[in-house]
């Protein structure tokens, strides 16, 4: 086709197309028409609703709000039950239940000290020397900052040898003498300390930037640790716990002395430890070092476990009297 017949076709093509294209249409004329009604119709509707809802308001019952409000949180959409206190008063925490609250043994002696007496005691406990003299030069009496990082450090070892206990029992087709629950449920008790702390003071940004490279490399250490020697890694957290004891000693000193304000207990302390409604600051501390007592216990008698032979450790279960001395009311399955 040549350039000549093409020019003549495209402007045929505008002639015919041209006004339907670039004029509006009665199509578009309607529709216009169809909004101008349809807005006029929205707002008959919006002043009748508003006059209706004047005319007759009624008040929307209590429950119906709270339940809108309420967000059910369950993967299969059923509510949680409702959880009571022994008085009646409803639950109100979500990271602990009420038959997980206990009453710590305070009668713990928290003087308590093992004496390195091989190689593998005094690498432990020179680690935990080495890492205890910057932690002090760096905190000094602010003890609130201090037992918040100290309790981050404090719930990983539990966790970490639960898991690789846990993993090994799989491997090997066999039972963990009750170890791996004792570990699982000190991490949470660890845990549970840090929860408290931060209900009384909360963190500053480079207190919690300390806390991510701490325990980012503490996890590591002590995971490799663990996978190497058992027997070093819980006597290493054994002598930490025996440094969270003495560094809770002394945050007891201080409030003694009025160095520090013995504000009162925080609620979520008052449920978990069961302490009575006029607790403060100096009875959590008391609880907690027990606490700290009892994992020391646990992990220089689970470093004694570790280092015996394969057909003795059947025998050496977790006893029973380190499990009373972290709950006299909460009753462990192992």
């Amino acid at each position: 086709m040549s350039h000549h017949a093409t020019t003549k076709l495209s402007s045929l093509l505008l002639r015919q197309l041209g006004p339907r294209l670039l004029s509006p249409s009665p199509f578009s004329g309607a529709m216009m028409e169809t909004s101008k009604i349809s807005r006029a119709m929205a707002r008959n509707c919006t002043s009748m609703a508003s006059t209706n809802a004047e005319k007759e308001e009624k008040p929307v019952p209590s429950s119906v709000a709270e339940s809108d409000k309420t967000a059910i949180v369950s993967y299969w959409g059923v509510a949680p039950p409702k959880l009571t206190k022994e008085d009646g008063s409803p639950w109100k925490w979500n990271c602990f239940r009420p038959w997980e609250a206990y009453k710590a043994d305070t009668t713990i002696d928290v003087k308590k000290h093992h004496k390195p007496v091989n190689s593998v005691d005094k690498l432990a406990f020179w680690t935990v020397q080495a890492l205890k003299y910057p932690t002090y030069l760096f905190f000094q009496k602010r003890h609130m900052c201090h037992a918040m990082l100290l309790e981050t450090v404090a719930a990983v070892p539990g966790m970490v040898g639960g898991m690789l206990l846990h993993c090994k029992s799989l491997r090997r087709f066999e039972q963990s003498g009750g170890w791996i629950k004792a570990l699982l449920e000190e991490a949470e008790n660890e845990r549970m300390h840090l929860m408290t702390f931060v209900e009384i003071a909360r963190p500053k940004w480079y207190e919690r930037a300390i806390v991510f490279a701490v325990q980012g490399v503490f996890f590591n250490a002590y995971f490799l640790a663990y996978l190497a020697s058992p027997k070093l890694a819980h006597r290493i957290t054994g002598y930490l716990e025996e440094e969270a004891v003495n560094s809770y000693t002394e945050f007891l000193n201080d409030l003694e002395k009025g160095n520090f304000e013995n504000v009162p207990a925080p609620a979520i302390a008052i449920d978990y430890w069961c302490l009575p409604p006029d607790s403060t600051l100096k009875d959590v501390i008391k609880v907690i070092r027990a606490d700290e007592a009892h994992h020391r216990d646990l992990n220089h008698y689970a470093s004694v476990c570790s280092s015996s032979s394969t057909s003795e450790k059947h025998e050496l279960l977790i006893p029973l009297d380190l499990t009373k001395n972290l709950s006299s009311t909460r009753k462990t399955n192992i």
